[in-house]
């Protein structure tokens, strides 16, 4: 299963995941006015994927099988700082 990620250019380290690049039929409006301005950023192959770096990979998938989007709010403070330290020690 391919997906398209956007960024929101009005909320930062918010992403939005679809089945298809720049179908966003399945997007609720409000939503998409929120959202702002989709910017794309790549397309991936969420089957070859075992982890994302800040969203549940068996949510993304359920989500776009159900609703077709997927919507990553900025993670928590800490689990950043968790994510910094672990990648940092790997370098």
């Amino acid at each position: 299963m391919h997906c398209s990620i956007y960024k929101s250019n009005k909320k930062e380290l918010t992403y939005l995941y679809i089945n298809r690049k720049d179908d966003f039929s399945n997007v609720p409006e409000q939503l998409l006015t929120t959202f702002g301005n989709p910017e794309f950023v790549m397309v991936i192959n969420i089957d070859k994927r075992k982890k994302l770096a800040f969203a549940d990979i068996t949510k993304v998938r359920d989500s776009l099988k159900v609703d077709g989007f997927y919507l990553q709010l900025p993670p928590q403070s800490d689990v950043t700082m968790q994510h910094i330290r672990v990648n940092n020690t790997k370098l």
